[in-house]
């Protein structure tokens, strides 16, 4: 079975009204039980949990540092290009946004990576718009080419591909694929994606499933919070990562949490998601999923992932440029989408010191999992993983947090 058969079994509605009708003995429930279904993430969504978040919260922190210490990852998107088939009416990259188009060369590439490295950066995510005629896969082949050996890691997030394709970019070097359902709403995806490849919902449904076919070493889901009720379309999520870590489960998985922003030409939300409501979600991933990575971005705002950090997130963006060469090249050209936290790459990592907490610039390298590239020495391959390493060192504190929407 691939995850698309899975999904048919299901009713939208059904998971809708399931979720809201779940009661504080359910909550209870799922906070008491020490292996948790996605029945209990149901309960741990639903309004009924709100009066538990000091609770949630709590244990989120304690279930994050047993598994990943007291650490952050950092990591920083590059963006490649703006230009786009699709008409996505909440995207600044819309093809019917009429903007002037940039695709990155190969001395422009260099020219941000140079800028990257200086700041510390050792896993980078390249993002691009979705237009198979420019950024296509011999494109995506060439910059890895060009800056494999700059980067510990190196992350896409660009349009789906077939299976075959994304074993060639596996072969290239690329470590992790994000993609987004954006909503599991089927009969509104349409009216938010009218055009474009983007359109074809049951393709980009199947993605995971071709990423793992592939062999990724990692997988990222997540859905655009604000499209439609965020508790159903996270159980949807949830219920899709379960699928995959059973199905592909040598692969690392990780979930982001991107809450719509203002952009050129984009619709306004459709669901607000409060910043409750967003350390909810966050509680509940980490209370269902001990070993799912949890991403925050600088869509949020300072306030917010000054408070976040011991709430169960383990990697951070930071000092975030949504534009193609955004950060030395052009930085001018139209982004994506307005940043919040605004705040350098120093300061953010003060921030994450300040908190108790360490950032870590690099914490996996290929060739501890791959024979492709040259052999690392005994130094380089001791500690495996400093994530891993610190997991083993660090006790767990207990947090006491009053959280609310203006403080998390």
């Amino acid at each position: 079975m691939i995850f698309k058969e899975l999904f048919k079994t299901t009713n939208w509605d059904e998971i809708k009204s399931s979720i809201y009708a779940k009661t504080a003995a359910d909550v209870e429930r799922a906070l008491a039980s020490s292996k948790r279904t996605l029945e209990d993430f149901k309960s741990l969504i639903s309004p009924a949990a709100e009066p538990y978040l000091e609770q949630m919260a709590q244990e989120s922190n304690a279930l994050t540092q047993k598994r990943f210490g007291k650490t952050i990852q950092l990591y920083t998107p590059m963006y490649l290009s703006n230009e786009c088939n699709n008409i996505c009416t909440y995207c600044g990259f819309s093809f019917d946004n009429k903007i002037r188009r940039k695709t990155l060369t190969d001395e422009e590439i260099l020219q941000e990576v140079a800028y990257l490295k200086e700041r510390g950066f050792n896993h980078i995510l390249l993002v691009t718009g979705e237009a198979n005629h420019t950024v296509h896969v011999p494109y995506f082949k060439r910059v890895m080419d060009l800056i494999r050996n700059e980067f510990a890691n190196i992350s896409i997030e660009v349009q789906p591909l077939d299976e075959d394709e994304y074993g060639v970019l596996h072969e290239a070097g690329v470590y992790s694929v994000l993609v987004y359902q954006e909503t599991y709403h089927q009969e509104v995806y349409k009216a938010y994606h009218p055009k474009g490849k983007k359109s074809n919902f049951e393709y980009r449904l199947d993605t995971p499933d071709r990423c793992g076919r592939a062999g990724i070493h990692k997988i990222g889901l997540g859905i655009l919070l604000g499209l439609e009720d965020w508790r159903t379309d996270s159980f949807f999520c949830a219920l899709h990562l379960d699928y995959m870590q059973k199905k592909y489960w040598q692969t690392k998985y990780s979930i982001s949490f991107p809450r719509m922003r203002p952009a050129e030409g984009i619709i306004e939300p459709n669901v607000i998601v409060g910043d409750r409501e967003l350390v909810q979600l966050i509680c509940a991933y980490r209370l269902f999923n001990e070993d799912v990575e949890l991403s925050i971005s600088t869509r949020e705002s300072e306030h917010f992932r000054n408070h976040v950090i011991p709430l169960g997130v383990t990697t951070m963006s930071a000092g975030s440029k949504t534009n193609p060469g955004g950060y030395v090249v052009e930085p001018e050209s139209l982004e994506q989408f307005e940043i919040s936290d605004e705040r350098s790459v120093k300061e953010i990592a003060q921030l994450i010191r300040d908190n108790g907490y360490e950032a870590v610039w690099k914490d996996w390298d290929r060739s501890f999992s791959t024979t492709r590239f040259n052999p690392p020495s005994k130094e380089d391959m001791d500690p495996l993983s400093l994530l891993e390493e610190r997991q083993r060192e660090v006790a767990i504190p207990i947090i006491s947090t009053k959280i609310n929407d203006t403080n998390v």
